[in-house]
């Protein structure tokens, strides 16, 4: 049996718990066996929680089906960066090596409430820094259509966790690309949800709208599903959303299909593409005009924001960890070091012109989105790369100056505030998968899903089935 129900979507899950056709301890027991025979291949699930998880499992067994929330039992693996009650959580750094929480994030805390089994933490760098996953404490994750291949990041853990079928449903966070980029090199669904709609620990910047929580899964419904049961809003993160009654599973489910999208390989010339990446991006997002949408190549004007981008990143790293600076600087990593003295050399001038140019790509943005329902791109500029380089250093004969230069076409449309997902488009000539960013107004999730499910529908990659580990040179 362990073999079927791996095989099966979230979805598929969580409607057979309200069938009683299984119960959550059975999934656990699968997820257990699954993870002792493929995790070490890739090192996604450092941190197991199966006895904690067994006991919770049996708590909830004892309500009425009609009390066990909306994921009524389902597992679902925490990236490392999230607290968990009584589970070792090590955000990837040394200096919280053994960190075991009394409480646990809003945002875990609001998922058991809807009937959520946490099992396992997924590896993330250290402090979500650098899209490739490895750290001090636990190593490197690998990514499993070729183990010589980086499982990006931040949330690369919970990526693997999912192509492999070690999870159904895993959580992740998204700052300047950390969930869709290793949902790109990983072949999985990853949406960045609009800032507030997922409540969550706000940590020092208590009105950051550029770091979100988010669902991570093989389908675009399953990720939909998964929102559902991540909204609403919590007093202690005072920019959260109220619940408004949307059921983002039934708009995945609807497939309605936008109107008039737009594509572009490099958002105007702010960052270099891999030719090959770019070639996959646009075929499929060409595929729309088979479904009758109108497709037309445009962007909004998001030329200052790199610059941006970085100013923000480095306050936020500044506010978060300037303390760790003066009394655990040798067991940073160099790129986190970086990033906080970025910060806190900068001056009010400096932040003041990074807000006001904030300022000016959401108005541009939003007035983009009267013309086009949706913004089509690349998720990442290049297939996965090896492992054991820390990050891209070029591109297209272009070199980086930042270790972070290359997730632009991330990151720029993160400080448009609205919604994106990483959906699988296709694959290289090397049998790598490639991720098609789609995005959408602030507050557009509902739409964003109906037509990615739409266009997951059409282009039929089969990714609801997940694979075994392949090794690579």
């Amino acid at each position: 049996m362990t073999s079927e129900l791996i095989r099966k979507s979230a979805c598929e899950i969580v409607d057979g718990l309200r069938a009683e056709k299984w119960s959550p301890r059975q999934l656990l027991d699968a997820l257990e066996e699954r993870i002792v025979v493929v995790d070490p291949a890739v090192n996604a699930l450092p941190t197991l929680a199966f006895e904690r998880a067994r006991a919770n499992a049996d708590a909830l067994a004892r309500r009425p089906l009609a009390e066990r929330g909306l994921l009524a039992g389902a597992p679902v693996a925490i990236k490392d960066l999230t607290e968990v009650e009584g589970v070792r959580t090590t955000h990837g750094s040394r200096i919280f090596e053994n960190h075991v929480p009394t409480r646990s994030d809003i945002m875990v805390t609001h998922l058991e409430d809807e009937g959520a089994i946490v099992y396992a933490k997924t590896a993330t760098p250290e402090f979500g820094a650098g899209a490739n996953t490895f750290n001090d404490v636990f190593g490197a994750t690998l990514n499993p259509w070729n183990t010589s291949r980086s499982a990006a990041g931040s949330s690369g853990g919970s990526a693997v966790a999912l192509a492999t079928g070690m999870a159904w449903l895993a959580q992740g966070s998204d700052l300047g690309g950390s969930l869709r980029n290793p949902a790109s090199f990983n072949g999985i669904v990853g949406l960045r949800p609009s800032p507030g709609r997922v409540a969550a620990n706000p940590g020092m910047l208590v009105d950051d709208i550029l770091s979100v929580e988010g669902p991570m899964a093989r389908t675009v419904e399953d990720v939909a599903l998964f929102l559902d049961a991540m909204t609403g809003e919590h007093p202690a993160n005072p920019i959260s959303l109220p619940r408004d009654g949307t059921s983002y599973r039934k708009a995945a489910q609807s497939r309605a299909l936008p109107k008039r999208v737009a594509f572009s390989a490099d958002l105007g010339g702010i960052t270099p593409v891999d030719p090959e990446v770019a070639d996959i991006c646009r075929a499929a997002a060409y595929r729309f005009t088979e479904l009758g949408v109108e497709v037309a190549d445009a962007h909004p004007d998001l030329s200052d924001a790199r610059e941006t981008f970085q100013t923000l990143r480095a306050v936020s790293f500044a506010t978060g960890h300037a303390a760790k600076l003066e009394t655990h600087r040798d067991l940073l990593k160099p790129e986190v070091v970086w990033n906080i003295e970025k910060g806190l050399a900068l001056t009010v001038g400096d932040v003041a012109k990074a807000e006001a140019r904030r300022a000016g790509i959401i108005a541009r943005a939003l007035a983009f989105y009267e013309e086009y329902d949706l913004l089509l791109t690349p998720a990442t500029i290049v297939s996965p790369f090896p492992v054991e380089n820390r990050y891209v250093t070029e591109c297209a004969g272009v070199r980086f100056e930042t270790y972070i230069d290359w997730l632009t076409i991330a990151f720029a449309v993160t400080l448009t505030t609205g919604p994106a997902l990483s959906l699988p488009c296709g694959f290289t000539r090397e049998g790598l998968p490639v991720g098609l960013q789609i995005a959408a107004r602030p507050r557009g999730e509902a739409r964003l899903l109906a037509g990615a499910a739409a266009l997951e529908r059409h282009l039929d990659l089969g990714t609801v089935a997940p694979i075994d580990p392949r090794p690579g040179s």
